[in-house]
């Protein structure tokens, strides 16, 4: 992933706080590699948990994951139409909304 897109919040802390990150990534790590989903199912659970949180640079950057990791971008706003009866339309619209900025900024 390109670090023009991490916000300078997150970067700062990532500097700040190097033990906090490393443990954090370590455990996303294990998490990762703890199940048999594949990459691309891992991020496509993580961008509709991240869109039921209203957590707008979690969905910005699961929506990149999940492309990097072969979604397609149907299949990335398709996450988001789920969203609909599960955390609301109001979650669901907002998250369609960061991700086809995604796509239209990356894409």
């Amino acid at each position: 992933m390109s670090v023009e897109h991490l916000p300078g919040v997150y970067l700062r802390f990532r500097s700040d706080y190097p033990d906090v990150t490393n443990a954090l990534d370590a455990l996303g790590e294990a998490a990762d590699g703890s199940g048999p989903l594949d990459e691309r199912v891992q991020r496509l659970v993580k961008l509709g948990l991240a869109i039921g949180g209203a957590a707008e640079g979690a969905v910005r950057s699961n929506a990149r994951k999940a492309l990097a990791a072969g979604a397609t971008p149907d299949e990335v706003r398709h996450v988001a139409l789920l969203a609909v009866t599960t955390c609301g339309f109001p979650a669901a619209v907002a998250g369609i909304g960061w991700i086809d900025e995604v796509l239209n900024t990356d894409g």
